[in-house]
């Protein structure tokens, strides 16, 4: 069994912690190890670290290497460009069937919490089984809190099979982020779950599921096939990836498939997409104000604040329900339940041609 960790992303939400050359996930976000690190620690408790592969690109290549040193350079796979998930996961499982022709591969995202590591490991171990065995796509879907518009949701069908004491349920669908009337009828008809991004199958599978919905992009990766590990990759690659098609594994692959199988995944998840969401999963006081970053706070009639500070003191005074975060060269001050729009700073930032905030 593999496993393959996606690395890619800018983490734009995460800004102004998260930059291009350091983005979220290599960053120390929710404990004093970087979010790819903890991904690595989990897994690597079921999958041995020779069979773990991390798909990234040229940027962020050296530092993954220092922050993982029980991953083999080799094992890291860099993406000429990035060209969203199907052509990442595409280009991971030739990699893996070049090295023992078929396996299990278990894709993970490189920037998710996990609260619960051992229920983590027994729903992937039985994931992992209902891919072999019924050589299907199987998902991971978790139970929402609420009706979240940033996620992908999954329709759960009829009961399929139990492994391992876990339910496999047959998946009706895959619906693509929905605007907030259509999320809350997904979550108040109790069918719906979120889609968490990590996906096992064996890899034959996965490519037999490219060739059927995305031909184009199929063709693109045989062209890699034959070069891959040869004196010819370094030219070929950039020239054929480029021509890619972008698009999710999701929206090419997940919502065309007739043989998808979802477990529920009730061990604290949290994508920590923003700082809202950091604000979710970390410890607060009794006014629901949360410090982080290892400096310091004084929180005066004040509730519901998220203020990280590595450093300085910061202190609030009748306030309630904003995120502060302090770095050497800039300030964000948020109102609590906006932070996905930070991602439009950065935008201004690009428009701005301010490089150096980036």
């Amino acid at each position: 069994m593999y496993a393959v960790i996606m690395a890619g992303g800018r983490g734009t939400r995460f800004w102004p912690r998260s930059r291009e050359r350091k983005p979220k996930h290599l960053l120390d976000i929710v404990s004093n190890r970087t979010i790819v690190q903890e991904t690595v620690d989990r897994i690597k408790l079921l999958i041995e670290p020779a069979n773990i592969l991390i798909v990234t690109g040229k940027k962020h290549a050296r530092e993954l290497i220092r922050q993982l040193p029980e991953i083999p350079a080799k094992n890291i796979i860099i993406e000429p460009v990035g060209k969203n998930t199907a052509a990442c996961i595409g280009l991971a499982a030739l990699h893996i069937q070049k090295r023992v022709h078929d396996a299990v591969m278990v894709v993970l995202p490189s920037d998710h919490a996990i609260g619960d590591a051992s229920e983590y490991l027994a729903i992937i171990s039985a994931a992992a089984k209902v891919a072999d065995q019924k050589e299907g796509l199987v998902t991971i879907g978790i139970k929402p809190t609420g009706p979240e518009t940033g996620f992908g949701y999954i329709e759960q069908g009829q009961l399929s099979a139990n492994v391992n004491d876990k339910k496999v349920f047959r998946v009706k669908s895959n619906r693509e982020k929905p605007d907030l009337a259509k999320a809350r009828e997904f979550v108040q008809s109790g069918k719906f779950y979120w889609n968490s991004g990590m996906f096992i199958w064996k890899a034959s599978i996965i490519m037999k599921e490219i060739e059927r919905c995305l031909p184009d992009l199929y063709k693109g990766l045989m062209k890699i096939k034959e070069v891959l590990g040869t004196t010819k990759e370094a030219a070929i690659l950039p020239k054929v990836y480029k021509g890619l098609a972008s698009i999710s594994i999701d929206y090419g692959v997940m919502e065309k498939a007739d043989n998808a199988f979802m477990l529920s995944g009730d061990f604290g998840w949290s994508d920590v997409g923003s700082w809202d969401a950091l604000w979710e999963i970390s410890a607060k006081d009794n006014q629901g104000n949360a410090l982080i970053g290892g400096g310091s706070a004084i929180f005066t009639d004040t509730e519901g604040a998220l203020v990280y500070s590595p450093k300085k003191l910061v202190a609030l005074v009748g306030v309630k329900d904003l995120i502060i975060v302090e770095t050497a060269d800039a300030l964000l001050i948020c109102k609590k339940g906006r932070s996905q729009d930070v991602k439009k700073v950065v935008d201004a930032l690009e428009a701005a041609k301010k490089k150096k905030y980036l």
